[in-house]
């Protein structure tokens, strides 16, 4: 009877909404912790199941262990209100992603906080799990408005068993998981290098954990700048696969030091493509972003500079190594992503802030991205630019808008959202594809192939050799002039901005 009363009092009026076998498990599981003298505070004390939603018109009136089924899906704002509900918990598994999105939107109307039953594809249905226990807050990926990417993990298998690969930046957020990732395919040895320590240990220690000695893992500290540190790792360790994500990419900050953009970048990934062509790599995989495209910074710019020096080194077709470049847009999450932003503006009590109100970009989750990297690898014959149909591109202020929704918080009344401007060389949208570059269809529908541009060799070897030495020099007129030069398409951000500002009415305050 104590716990019973303590239960009562301290859970949270919740709507239950789905009136079919995932909402009665859940609510047997919740009532029978109620009446347990051992009960777990921390999942059951949380809910006191007021009432049920159900789209199934023979459904309504009814009673789920006791719990009445009272109206449909559209209803949820309504009844919120009336029956003065603190929480709501979506408990349909099997939703498709447009359903599931839909019912997001009509919940986050109500203002209250959100948790979720797992979906199908990532509930665990074994004796030892209940699905109380399993029952969390939504995600923000969940909010994409598209299924997850499924990839063919057989080809992903047969391209990694057995083989010794290579990350660069494999400390980072995408390095990481690429290493996490190929470690599950049996890879005959696993070699993180990155310049920033404590990311190459964290990742190192985390493997250590789950692997231990049955994984022949090598973590190395070094720089892709470095030509010669570099050519000792590849004399040494013989990589057969190598996964070039080592890259400087936060906008803003390449901005202010476009010289580091094109060191680390650009010669960064000459240094370790040419070393994997010298060293008869079987492939050599570089990470792109849609930035390149178009480019109005100098991170862009210099990210289309080394798309441009993968397909030079395919187009000259020496050796045997096969070279890829794989290019998507924002990661969910990563370190550059503005979702860790937001979320620390929000705990800290701090007004969210976006550049401009009309932004929009397409999202993906870091294990979308590395599964992407790993397909087009597995897939590829060489020269390609691997492009991913990423659904639709998400405003970035309903993206604030609902990670606050999320915190149980009201969009500009807890939380202030404060419109910063444009930032030097920002796009309102990004793109994917460049104007000269087509698509081509693969295996899997939602990955593209854009057409291999051709490249003057001569003239681009020159250029290329000029913005190097301006960049070692720290010559950064005649860095940023080469590196216009080698990309034509790259404006300077302040034509840009002014364009772009222009061209939607100004900004909105």
């Amino acid at each position: 009877m104590e716990s019973e009363v303590k239960y009562c009092i301290s859970a949270k009026r919740t709507m239950v909404i789905g009136g079919g076998a995932a909402c009665k498990m859940l609510l047997r599981e919740i009532f029978n912790a109620q009446k347990s003298p051992y009960t777990d505070d921390k999942y059951s004390a949380q809910f006191n199941p007021v009432c049920i939603i159900d789209n199934d018109p023979e459904k309504l009136g009814t009673e789920i262990l006791g719990v009445k089924i009272i109206g449909r899906s559209a209803e949820i704002p309504k009844y919120a209100k009336e029956l003065e509900i603190e929480q709501l918990i979506l408990a349909i598994p099997s939703l498709t992603s447009d359903e599931r999105k839909s019912i997001i939107d009509i919940c986050n109307e109500t203002k209250l906080p959100l948790k979720i039953v797992p979906f199908i594809g990532t509930l665990i249905l074994d004796d030892s799990a209940t699905l109380l226990g399993q029952v969390r807050d939504i995600k923000v990926e969940e909010l994409l408005g598209r299924d997850p990417i499924k990839f063919d993990n057989k080809d992903i298998r047969q391209f990694i068993t057995g083989k010794v690969c290579m990350v660069t930046g494999g400390g980072g957020s995408i390095g990481s998981e690429l290493v996490r990732q190929i470690a599950r395919y049996n890879p005959e040895r696993v070699i993180i290098v990155d310049i920033y320590e404590n990311n190459a240990y964290e990742i190192q220690q985390e493997l250590v954990m789950e692997y231990g000695n049955s994984l022949d893992l090598v973590t190395l500290i070094a720089s892709v700048r470095d030509y010669y540190r570099m050519n000792q790792i590849f004399e040494k360790y013989k990589p057969q696969i190598v996964f070039h994500a080592a890259a400087h990419k936060h906008v803003p900050l390449m901005e202010g030091s476009p010289m580091e953009a094109i060191k680390n970048n650009v010669v960064g990934t000459f240094n370790v493509a040419t070393l994997s062509q010298f060293h008869d790599c079987e492939k050599f995989i570089m990470i792109s972003t849609d930035k390149a495209v178009n480019p109005t910074n100098a991170m862009g710019a210099s990210k289309r500079c080394c798309e441009m020096i993968v397909q030079y080194l395919s187009q000259q077709n020496e050796g045997r190594t096969e070279f890829v470049t794989t290019r998507f847009g924002n990661v969910l999450g990563s370190n550059g992503s503005v979702i860790p932003l937001f979320k620390k503006q929000i705990e800290q009590g701090k007004p969210v802030t976006v550049t401009h109100e009309d932004i929009i970009r397409y999202f993906m989750t870091i294990p979308e991205a590395v599964s992407l990297v790993m397909e087009a690898a597995a897939i590829a014959h060489g020269g390609e630019i691997f492009v991913l149909d990423m659904g639709q591109p998400v405003k970035i202020v309903t993206l604030a808008e609902n990670l606050i929704r999320m915190y149980g918080k009201v969009p500009y009344k807890d939380v202030p959202i404060v419109f910063t401007g444009l930032r030097p060389g920002e796009k309102i949208k990004e793109e994917l594809l460049m104007n000269e570059e087509g698509l081509k269809k693969t295996s899997n529908k939602l990955i593209f192939i854009g057409r291999q541009i051709e490249i003057n060799e001569e003239h681009f070897a020159q250029k290329l050799k000029d913005l190097r030495d301006a960049a070692l020099l720290n010559n950064e007129a005649v860095a940023i002039q080469a590196l216009h030069d080698m990309v034509p398409t790259f404006i300077t951000p302040k034509e840009f901005n002014t364009k772009e500002l222009q061209a939607i009415g100004g900004h909105k305050e």
